[in-house]
């Protein structure tokens, strides 16, 4: 038997916990009835509800063995929801998806067919459309997206959302990255294993409001920058080089103006004095960004490298087959 598991942080979602509850049960019966071979379990998380949303666990848990849920004692974050649910998840697959059915359990179908033909590790969605979000808040996402990707190693794919279906082995890669400030987007990514991209078009939620903010998303985008790209620590060695050519092309001004027009140039010398000392400032303070971003990236002690598969995982499966 394959044990499927479920993972769903949740936070203040009272209103559609029930909707949801019933329509991954409609798909996954479906899906066991396809597969009998197929076992589920689905793992709540209450990142620290102030609603009823921990009494809702508790009616579910009652009612299907199968439920089981994590409570916080307060809230942590979406972040430590998901780290939480696949830390504890049992299962040989692993779908993390959230509660508001704007991750349709109705693809989880196709993502599993993906995933068990072994030619993926990982199927995921990708908002193709971003209907019903602002166009401000649309904006702002596709601009992180590009800049996020111009400065940081690891490529975030447009759109890629946090709704995947993981074999054990991609989700025991995530697990040994274990740094506190986590995101879990640059995360999927870096780890590697083969993903299958699934467009769909934006749903908006039949019911309740969603608890990111404008300035959540803005603080959870720095967030990622900051854990996956050093440019910001290199910003300053850039301004200092600047600096330091405006305080010699002032200077080379003042030395003209002083010397070529009998006027003075004191004030035009001060300025270049100032950007230039600015600037060798900036330079060394750039020097030592590097030498923290260095420490940084030891600090958060990722692997060093993910085995994807070896000659002796190759002839156990096709030992398996025969």
């Amino acid at each position: 038997m394959k044990l499927i598991s479920v993972v769903v942080p949740c936070y203040n979602e009272q209103e559609v916990l029930p909707m949801f509850y019933d329509e991954i049960i409609k798909v996954t019966d479906g899906m066991k009835k396809e597969h009998p071979d197929t076992e589920f379990e689905f793992l709540f998380i209450n990142d620290g509800s102030k609603d009823r949303t921990l009494e809702i666990f508790r009616e579910l848990a009652d009612k299907d063995k199968r439920v089981r849920y994590i409570s916080f004692s307060r809230n942590f974050g979406k972040e430590s929801g998901m780290y939480a649910g696949l830390k504890n998840c049992k299962g040989d697959f692993v779908v993390v998806m959230d509660a508001d059915l704007q991750h349709p359990p109705a693809f989880l179908p196709e993502m599993y067919n993906y995933v068990r033909s072994g030619e993926f590790d990982c199927a995921t969605t990708r908002r193709v459309s971003r209907t019903g979000e602002s166009p401000v808040r649309s904006w702002f996402a596709r601009k992180f997206y590009k800049i996020m990707n111009k400065i940081s190693d690891t490529e975030i794919v447009d759109g890629a959302q946090d709704f995947r279906f993981m074999t054990r082995q991609m989700v025991d890669a995530i697990l040994d990255m274990s740094e506190y400030n986590r995101f879990s987007k640059g995360i999927f990514s870096w780890v590697g294993f083969r993903t299958k991209y699934m467009p769909y078009e934006n749903v908006e939620r039949p019911a309740g409001t969603s608890s990111w903010s404008f300035w959540g998303l803005f603080r959870y985008s720095l967030e990622g920058i900051m854990a996956f790209s050093t440019f910001p620590l290199a910003l300053s060695i850039f301004c200092g080089i600047i600096s330091l050519v405006i305080g010699f092309v002032l200077l080379v001004i003042a030395l003209i103006v002083e010397f070529a027009t009998n006027s003075s140039g004191a004030l035009l010398f001060i300025l270049s004095v100032i950007f230039g000392i600015g600037g060798v400032q900036l330079g060394c303070i750039g020097i030592m960004g590097q030498y923290l971003g260095k420490t940084y990236l030891e600090v958060k002690n990722r692997p060093v490298y993910i085995t994807g598969e070896t000659d002796e995982d190759y002839r156990n499966k096709k030992n398996a087959d025969k």
